[in-house]
């Protein structure tokens, strides 16, 4: 189980938004040069709020959470020949624990405050792009509900050729559409910050909040992707490598994953990405400090790895939350193997950064 705090992400927005206001205030940058406000975030994650207190009604569930096996298993008896791919063609996406449409079904199942919001029409669902969009523009006193097609294109719900949340694919899940924000391009205006109460300067109000993006497509934008082939591989909690393919769709018959890569405004076209999604990269790193602690920091761990400067045959598959791309095997598990006599915590350190480019080579 992988959850956080909303509000705690949402404070974070707020204080951030403070800190950066003050720092420019002391390097005498004037704060009203600021014409604008992007919004870029971790994919997937999935969350439901209360829209007339504004409080979230769940945790969030985060991507990388496997909770929701036994849902995409009940889901998969209902599909003829258990096609993990039966809504390839219209979302690009393999149904798995990653996306945020059985993370909302799990929710709907198994929370009765969110059950009894749906019901009395309080429930509002968005990634974090909307919690956060909705929370910024005034939260219930007239927050602006919507996401952008990027993060839309990540919930198994969305119709990525015609740009709509998908009636079908609602229906198979069982969810209610009027809880789903409406869906917007990535660049345009989606309504004004609002001075809010722990903002003490309310340094930002009435400024347009005007782009948003999922993380992975703003790492492709801000490596500046685009042009048809070109790709960006970014690496932190997972990895994952974007190769735009231009105003047309591609399909991978090898477990990639296609995906909007960006619309930049309301009458522009959408462009597409194939992506492969590896689900731990930098988090293995930390899973040798925290879990193993066989290093105190992170950066001890590359020491480790270069005073060996080899595995030694022992092979790290870090598959903790399962694998993603090109896999889709939710019930695989890490594995350390080659092990003998002679291996120690540096040749384990070495593996687990081998892993990582290994999996790299593969998507």
């Amino acid at each position: 189980w992988v959850e956080q705090d909303p509000m705690e992400i949402l404070n974070s927005v707020y204080e951030c938004v403070e800190k950066t206001c003050e720092k420019m205030n002391e390097l005498n940058i004037n704060i009203a040069n600021i014409r604008a406000i992007g919004v870029t975030n971790q994919r997937e994650t999935t969350v439901v709020w209360d829209k007339t207190t504004g409080e979230p009604l769940y945790n969030a569930i985060v991507w990388l959470d496997l909770r929701t096996q036994s849902t995409v298993e009940r889901l998969l008896k209902r599909i003829p020949g258990k096609n993990k791919t039966f809504s390839k063609f219209k979302t690009g996406l393999p149904l798995s624990t990653y996306f945020s449409a059985v993370k909302l079904r799990w929710l709907l199942d198994n929370v009765d405050e969110i059950k009894q919001a749906v019901e009395e029409q309080r429930a509002m669902f968005g990634t974090i792009d909307s919690w956060l969009i909705w929370s910024l523009t005034g939260g219930k006193n007239g927050g602006i509900h919507c996401t952008d097609v990027t993060n839309a294109s990540r919930t198994m719900l969305f119709n990525i050729h015609s740009l709509e949340w998908d009636p079908d694919l609602c229906k198979f899940f069982d969810i209610p559409m009027e809880i789903l924000p409406n869906v917007r391009s990535s660049s345009e205006i989606y309504g004004l910050m609002v001075c809010f109460p722990v903002f003490e300067s309310g340094a930002l109000t009435g400024v347009p909040i005007s782009g948003c993006l999922g993380d992975q497509h703003a790492a492709l934008v801000g490596q500046m992707c685009f042009q048809d082939g070109q790709a960006k591989n970014t690496y932190g909690t997972g990895c994952f490598l974007l190769c735009n393919t231009g105003q047309k769709t591609v399909f991978s018959e090898h477990g990639l994953i296609t995906t909007i890569a960006y619309k930049m405004g309301k009458d522009k076209p959408a462009f597409y990405a194939l992506e492969g999604s590896v689900a731990i990269a930098g988090a293995v790193v930390r899973w040798l400090r925290d879990n193993l602690g066989i290093a105190e920091t992170s950066e001890e761990v590359e020491n480790l790895a270069a005073e060996v400067g080899t595995s030694y045959g022992c092979y790290f598959v870090p598959a903790f939350s399962g694998l993603y791309a090109p896999y889709w095997e939710p019930s695989a598990r890490g594995i350390i193997c080659g092990l003998t006599q002679f291996t120690n915590k540096n040749h384990i350190a070495f593996a687990a950064l081998e892993a990582v480019c290994f999996q790299t080579r593969e998507v």
